[in-house]
């Protein structure tokens, strides 16, 4: 089978097409004939040799995918060849064919094409991880959700919002201000021309929001406790701007702040399994209503995806960029 390879870390040129061997799945797992791959940040940072890679993750990237299952080990009993699904993967889906746990597959909405369905899996179990475990949001409360427009954040506002939260978003410039106001935020702050901190201040009459969801780090660390409420949740996804941050400890202090953080890479196949299956209850039905929707923004053939690559780094895509590799 064709594959997307990283023989040796690097820029979007590191990513080479190589053949592999089509694996064999184990006892619980499914063999999945990859018809999109969804794209992600951890993907970009796996590329420069960034990332904190799982020992038994290999070295072709993709922790997503949308296709058709082709053959089931020995011990799974849900899942059949035919079936029309969507996995989440430790790594592995930048090729035809992939193996995936068998408790991280769901099935395809059947609203949505393979496309749509790879730009759901990585986005919605990091969503839930951090938005609603991590951080606790309940119904009623306010989050502010920084990127609003990215991948994370067109699926975070969505999720919020239908699950009753009010939602504030940052995002670059008034275009996808309006984009995530489409997505269900009540305010989108254009980030280079408005502090979001007195925005946020003034549309919660100074009280601040309940929990931020932050994928920037070091550079709004501080900001971010500013526009927290008393007893407020920050929660860090990534920290793209640095990992080391400076906070005012007196004001966590006085605030009774909580700050905490979120992975899903190296989670246990049993953990992500339970993920799965709060999401299959909780909001698969709010996909199959068109309640929530994947934002795929760009589409790329397998063998451009350091195209792909590219335009993310470069902050060319809203939303999410996907790989097509067959059909």
């Amino acid at each position: 089978m064709q594959v997307i390879d990283i023989p040796e870390p690097g820029g979007p040129e590191a990513l080479r097409p190589a053949q592999h061997p089509v694996p064999e799945p184990g006892e619980e797992q499914v063999l999945i004939r990859v018809y999109a791959a969804g794209v992600n940040r951890a993907d970009l940072k796996q590329r420069a040799g960034d990332y904190p890679m799982p020992a038994d993750a290999g070295t072709v990237p993709g922790l997503e995918v949308a296709g058709i299952i082709q053959a089931v080990g020995a011990k799974v009993s849900r899942w059949r060849k035919g079936d029309r699904v969507c996995a989440l993967l430790i790594g592995g889906g930048y090729a035809q064919y992939c193996v995936a746990p068998a408790g991280q597959v769901l099935p395809i909405p059947e609203n949505l094409d393979f496309i749509q369905a790879a730009a759901l899996p990585e986005t919605v179990f990091t969503v839930w991880c951090a938005l609603f475990e991590q951080a606790g949001l309940q119904p009623g409360e306010t989050v502010l959700i920084h990127g609003g427009a990215s991948g994370i954040g067109s699926t975070a506002i969505q999720m919020a919002a239908a699950l009753g939260s009010s939602v504030i978003a940052t995002a670059r410039n008034p275009e996808r201000c309006a984009l995530c106001r489409d997505l269900g935020a009540s305010l989108a702050i254009p980030y280079q021309t408005h502090d979001f901190v007195e925005e946020v201040l003034a549309y919660t009459k100074g009280k601040g929001c309940e929990v931020v969801l932050d994928m920037v780090g070091a550079a709004y660390a501080g900001r971010n406790l500013r526009a927290l409420s008393s007893g407020g949740r920050l929660c860090f996804i990534a920290g793209d701007s640095g990992p080391e941050a400076a906070f005012n400890i007196r004001e966590i202090m006085l605030k009774r702040l909580w700050i905490t953080g979120s992975t899903l890479r190296h989670r246990t196949e049993a953990d992500k399994e339970r993920i799965r299956d709060l999401l299959e209850s909780r909001i698969w039905p709010l996909l199959a209503q068109g309640r929530i929707r994947p934002i795929v923004d760009k589409v790329f053939d397998l063998n451009d995806a350091a195209k792909a690559h590219h335009a993310l780094e470069q902050g060319q895509v809203a939303g999410k960029a996907v790989l097509r590799v067959s059909g």
